[in-house]
């Protein structure tokens, strides 16, 4: 071993970011946990949608998801990366500029989405609502922040990179490609427009994008942050560096051909459901050994729990990061998959990593970080405990009754008399089932948010007590020369942080290739006699209002080939009744049943009383009312507009129909408003929303065959 010192220089970091940052992730967390809470009673309780059109749970919910994900694990990862970065390159980050640049962009792009999410301005892409607007800032602002991060690596004044820093690079690169390939989209006006995939291009594509959103920004970030601050924490080195090796790069590989396991059953093609499968069920392997991993670095550092509570948030965290990376590749077996997709059991399993893994092991940092960056002791680590164990109740009452509503939907749906016939016909009789469940988990979350609550005031009183004109945390390295410890092959590779980047693009591009490229060509699974029909201009001004309003949210448009699913809803789902909607519809949640079938199955009026107060159709139903539908006027002028980018798309719209788009729209309006006064509805209804809305309803599974 030999070391050359030619020139010691002091190297100050810069701190200032990682603090606003910290107290970003506190703030957007509070209004994360804050609409949770919300939305959790408004489906226990549904009077408190208010009748408002900017908080109904179709609105929220989005915003919610947003603002847990992006602002508050966002913020939090970003913290800890520029924290741990600096540390363990020796080096300050690359430009003062870029980081506050990355750091007030972010929090833009967050106030633009809490800006347009409740005004309905969405995609309905899960965790890829935002328009396109947004969608160029998140990718500009993404590009900042790994400008500054790979020219930090370039300077680096360590010659190996330790294991955070590899997730750190698979993060930035993959969800750079996630965000930019899911968000091609053609713009229609300044807040609205179209993918270019459709149907099972677009599924296919959403899926991809949307599991590994929370592989490559709630996970692997979250993991590099656990290789360095819990062996900080502990004061112990991480466990075992061979099985992070295998950790990592098994990781990275299996994990991006993971996404069709949310379309099992659906009408994607057969082949790409069981690959889903199949990879889901490798991640045990690596996601374990990662478990095992952090959990046996904190072995012999037990004692430390007492006088060191903060560990048991990273202990917590590990231990939820195990369960829900069993519970993932066990959803995703296609037994277990019938019984629970669709139901609440998949939001326990979400809260149980986005609450237990990315919540706790936050929180850990943040209790970690807090005293070391303004240079003071914690206010009170009696609070700290408390919090603990209010937030561990919190989780584990949320998760517990998530799961058992789950399950108690999922057999309920599935219930089959030995006649065949349905044993729970009417759907709202499984909702009644589980609101006193709804109940519990706005409990559980109410919980959690009170022991953050305590983490605030804690960390208030331990910032307000810190000494002021702290200097900067400095720290003296040599100008030249390197370490020369390893010769180990993957030590070798931890020296080339460009081949080292390069590698890392390659393992989640190959499944990625291989895993959408066929599906992009969809000639290949529909045969020319069963293309259908297109929206009319007014049903597709109809659809983009059932957007607008969440019911995607709700209600799912895609019927499994399963025995009971064909008694509640009618015939399978097929890959043609989906191949011109942009963005798909196949849903992710069924609080409300299936509508793939539900044109023409009920008159205009039954849909009209429906929207306007659903308790006077089905008297127990959650469903919000939308009275706003019945004063506001649809947009016919831009139809135009969208009929010429769907042609651009490729849907098979004649010319006349484009060019007099807002004429036919006019005229099938008038037909459902007359036939609506006819039988009892309001006169003068033919430019409100709600026409449209209903046009779009009944025209489900409505379209047929052209040949």
């Amino acid at each position: 071993m030999n070391t050359q010192h030619s020139l010691i220089e002091k190297i100050y970091y810069d701190d200032d970011i990682v603090k606003k940052f910290l107290l970003a992730t506190l703030i957007w967390a509070g209004a994360a946990f804050l609409f949770g809470v919300v939305i959790a009673l408004q489906l226990a309780y549904w009077p408190i949608n208010a009748n408002l059109e900017w908080i109904t749970f179709g609105r929220l919910r989005p915003l919610h998801t947003n603002a847990a994900i992006f602002a508050f694990g966002g913020n939090a990862i970003f913290a800890g990366i520029y924290y741990s970065s600096q540390r363990l390159l020796k080096t300050r980050m690359f430009s003062d500029l870029l980081s506050k640049v990355h750091f007030w962009g972010w929090q833009l792009i967050i106030v633009a989405a809490a800006i347009t999410l409740p005004l309905g301005y969405t995609q309905s892409k899960e965790y890829a609502e935002l328009e396109w607007p947004i969608d160029i800032a998140i990718a500009a602002i993404w590009v900042v922040f790994a400008v500054n991060f790979f020219m930090t690596l370039r300077q680096r004044r360590e010659k190996y990179l330790y294991v955070a820093i590899w997730f750190y690079i698979a993060t930035i690169i993959t969800v750079a490609v996630l965000h930019i390939v899911n968000s091609i989209e053609i713009p229609i006006s300044f807040l609205h427009s179209y993918p270019i995939y459709a149907g099972i291009q677009d599924a296919m594509v959403q899926w991809w994008y949307g599991h590994n959103a929370v592989a490559f920004f709630l996970t692997t970030p979250f993991l590099g942050l656990m290789y360095y601050f819990v062996p900080k924490a502990a004061n112990r080195p991480i466990y075992s560096y061979r099985l992070s090796i295998v950790h990592f790069w098994a990781l990275v590989f299996i994990y991006i051909w993971a996404g069709p396991h949310h379309l099992l059953y659906t009408s994607l093609p057969e082949w790409a459901q069981t690959l889903g499968m199949i990879f889901s069920l490798m991640l045990w392997a690596p996601s374990w050994g990662g478990m095992v991993n952090g959990l046996l670095t904190l072995k012999g550092s037990w004692h430390l729990l007492k006088s060191e509570p903060l560990i048991k948030f990273f202990v917590a965290a590990i231990t939820f990061y195990g369960m829900s990376t069993f519970e993932g590749p066990l959803l995703s077996i296609k037994s277990v998959s019938a019984l629970g997709h669709y139901t609440d059991w998949i939001i326990g399993h979400v809260h149980s990593g986005t609450l237990g893994w990315n919540g706790f092991l936050t929180f850990g940092m943040a209790y970690y970080l807090v005293p070391r960056l303004w240079k003071t002791e914690l206010f009170s680590k009696k609070m700290l405990e408390n919090h603990f164990w209010i937030g561990l109740t919190g989780v584990l009452i949320y998760y517990i009754s998530m799961v058992v509503a789950g399950l108690t939907q999922g057999l309920m749906w599935l219930a089959v008399d030995k006649n065949g016939a349905l044993v729970y016909p009417d759907f709202v009789e499984t909702v009644m089932q589980i609101v006193p469940l709804y109940w519990v988990r706005a409990f559980g979350g109410l919980l959690y948010l009170i022991g953050f609550g305590l983490m605030c005031y804690n960390i208030y009183k331990t910032i307000s007590l810190a000494p002021k004109n702290q200097p900067a945390e400095s720290v003296s390295v040599s100008r030249s020369g390197f370490e020369e410890i390893a010769t180990e092959s993957h030590r070798k590779l931890e020296g080339l942080g460009l081949v080292f980047s390069v590698l890392a693009f390659v393992a989640i591009a190959v499944g990625s290739i291989i895993e959408l490229y066929p599906t992009l060509s969809m000639h290949r699974y529909v045969s020319p006699n069963n293309l259908t029909t297109p929206y009319t201009p007014l049903e597709l001004a109809g659809r983009d209002i059932y957007i607008k309003e969440g019911c995607y949210v709700c209600h799912s448009q895609q019927i499994r080939p399963l025995a009971a699913e064909v008694l509640r809803y009618g015939k399978p789902s097929t890959i043609e009744e989906s191949m011109y909607d942009r963005p798909f519809q196949w849903g992710s949640r069924r609080i409300g049943p299936d509508l793939a079938r539900v044109g023409k199955k009920y008159p205009n009026l039954w849909h009209y009383n429906h929207m306007m107060d659903a308790r006077s159709i089905t008297p127990k139903s959650i469903m919000p009312n939308y009275p706003w539908l019945l004063e506001k006027d649809t947009d016919f002028a831009i139809l135009r507009k969208k009929l010429s980018v769907m042609k651009i798309t490729g849907v098979p719209y004649e010319e006349d129909v484009i060019a007099n788009a807002d004429i036919h729209a006019q005229k099938q309006a008038q037909e459902v408003a007359t036939e609506l006064a006819a039988n009892g509805a309001p006169q003068g209804l033919e430019k409100k929303e709600i026409v449209a809305l209903i046009a779009y309803l009944q025209s489900l599974g409505q379209k047929g065959q052209t040949k």
